[in-house]
């Protein structure tokens, strides 16, 4: 992981782009991984505006569980 950087930067967030590399961004109650998108477009419920970002590792695909078997009726 590298160190935060103020989100002001974040279109500079184009030139850290790596393969297997996502950026976490915060706004220091909430916490969002996502792909160097300008402008970043937020989730719905952040009423904070980001204060920073880092990049990291992206996260290895976790498997689901199997879907249950249809009941009969």
């Amino acid at each position: 992981m590298t160190d935060w950087i103020e989100f002001e930067r974040w279109p500079d967030c184009k030139s850290m782009e790596r393969p297997g590399i996502v950026f976490e961004v915060t706004n220091g109650d909430q916490t969002l991984l996502t792909g160097c998108v300008v402008p970043l477009p937020l989730p719905s419920d952040w009423v904070v505006h980001p204060l920073r970002f880092r990049a990291v590792p992206q996260p290895r695909p976790r498997h689901s569980s199997p879907i249950p078997e249809p009941v009969d009726r």
